[in-house]
């Protein structure tokens, strides 16, 4: 046997710069840090850039800023370095080749020069009793291979797959698997442009990060034979394989742009806290044993996480369930943490306007789902909206356009007397008017929050709103409320 594993545990989050994070990545990333940390192991990022056609421009600054808003902080990487680097598989290239040569060496790999065209015919002919290639380079005289490599033709690196027997390995979470090594087929290991394939670079680079876990999703389960085949032919230890399940949509089928946005950015623009979003991913597929509670923080689930926990069914992503979870986030965030998620969304909106960002704060706290419920909940506050006699009209409260005329007509010069704008003064000098006028609260608040909101549902009520608003433009809303009425 080759080096025998740390006794550390070790992850990694292994992305490839494709594309944006999606929930599916982000769950991988989540559980191997929380598997990490649960056991006071290390957690490292490494890039697998090596399928060069696939690059997309700003992937990787957005694989670090996700990781850095979700709070999921690694150990070794690209960034910060570590014992192991480099942690860019394009820096690396080197390596595989030479673990490659030291595979073709000992028997378990071969060059392989079968052109694209021969594949291609090989691939539409069902005849052939091996899966997918027909190993026709397998066996060829070393002399003839050195030969036309020498020559400078083109060729592959393919693993050699035993003929018969079968590969068996257990996994955490979908337990034994055991295959026939005849259904495997001779996988290419180096292309020919020198690139490592993935399933290769992967083991590679796993064992010499000396990483005890392998994460990922229950897609690479058919291909974790080819992996075991090649630690053995190494003389490696096999890590523990964790597969996680699929991730679906409330209609059953597998998540995707159809069932909305499923990119952690994507997620953050709709007006989801970070905190919400990677405890709902958290329950995509695992679930405390003891506990019945939902809510956790990212250091109470590294505290109490388990890869036995993870469940091998299809994982059902709620938006339902994101609403509740980003609500409960929402009414426990620190007051000035609020305060400024708001000011940040509504000072644009009320564009030089004064108004009273603690009162906004305040009445939203309990009725945002995601922030980007805001500006739509805000719109009667930001803009003054039209009035029309219908507004005014409201059976239980006895109130009419006529009514409101009175009330808000009474209330005015009341108003305009106030010199110290606040919730205490408004509040007593409301209940003064009702006891004066011998009228019902429910009228007098009703006519006001309609003559300042233009609209009958508020976030908070009247006097709320009046706060919101500031004297100069609550009194300035309140009479033209009134020219409205009695013009």
């Amino acid at each position: 046997m080759g080096n025998s594993m740390s006794t550390v545990t070790k992850t990694r989050f292994a992305p490839s710069p494709t594309g944006f994070m999606h929930i599916g990545n982000l769950r991988s990333a989540l559980y191997e840090y929380l598997i990490a940390r649960s056991e006071g192991g290390k957690f490292l990022l490494r890039i697998e850039d090596t399928d060069r056609e696939r690059y997309v421009e700003g992937a990787v600054e957005a694989i670090y800023r996700t990781l850095d808003m979700c709070g999921l902080r690694h150990d070794e990487g690209p960034d910060i370095g570590g014992p192991n680097g480099p942690y860019v598989q394009s820096e690396r290239l080197h390596l595989y080749t030479e673990y490659a040569d030291k595979l073709v060496a000992s028997g378990h790999a071969y060059p392989c020069f079968c052109s694209e065209e021969r594949l291609a015919v090989i691939r539409e002919n069902e005849e052939t009793e091996y899966i997918g290639y027909d190993r026709h380079c397998r066996d060829l005289d070393p002399a003839f291979v050195a030969q036309r490599i020498a020559s400078g033709e083109p060729y592959v690196v393919r693993q050699k797959m035993p003929l018969e027997g079968e590969t068996t390995f257990t996994d955490v979470v979908y337990g034994t698997i055991t295959v026939m090594n005849q259904e495997l087929e001779d996988q290419i290991l180096i292309k020919s442009d020198g690139y490592p394939t993935y399933n290769f670079a992967n083991v590679v680079d796993d064992h010499l990060m000396e990483i005890t876990h392998v994460v990922r999703g229950s897609e690479y389960l058919s291909s974790t034979p080819k992996y075991c085949i090649l630690y053995d032919a190494f003389g490696w230890d096999i890590p523990k394989f964790v597969h996680l399940p699929l991730i679906i949509g409330e209609d059953g089928k597998k998540l995707s742009k159809r069932h909305g946005s499923t990119g952690f950015e994507e997620l953050v623009a709709d007006g989801y806290l970070p905190e919400a979003i990677i405890n709902m991913i958290a329950f995509l597929g695992w679930a405390p044993s003891e506990e019945t509670r939902e809510i956790f923080s990212l250091a109470e689930l590294e505290t109490i996480f388990s890869a036995k926990g993870i469940n091998k069914a299809p994982a059902v992503f709620a938006y339902d369930k994101l609403n509740w979870m980003n609500e409960q986030y929402i009414r426990r965030l620190p007051s000035d943490r609020w305060r400024t998620m708001v000011k940040d969304i509504a000072d644009p909106l009320f564009n030089e306007q004064p108004y009273s960002v603690d009162m906004l704060a305040r009445v939203l706290r309990e009725r945002v789902t995601k922030l980007s419920d805001i500006p739509e909940m805000i719109h009667f506050l930001t803009e003054r909206l039209p009035y029309t006699r219908e507004l005014f009209y409201n059976k239980r409260a006895k109130l009419d356009a006529d009514v409101a005329s009175n009330i808000l007509n009474e209330l005015y010069p009341k108003l305009e007397a106030v010199t110290v704008w606040d919730e205490a003064s408004l509040s007593a000098l409301l209940g003064q008017v009702c006891e004066e006028t011998g009228r019902k609260k429910g009228q007098v608040m009703g006519a006001l929050r309609v003559a300042l909101a233009a609209q009958r549902v508020t976030p908070g009520g009247a006097t709320e709103t009046a706060m919101i608003l500031g004297r100069e433009e609550a009194l300035e809303r309140l009479s033209a409320a009134i020219k409205f009425l009695d013009g």
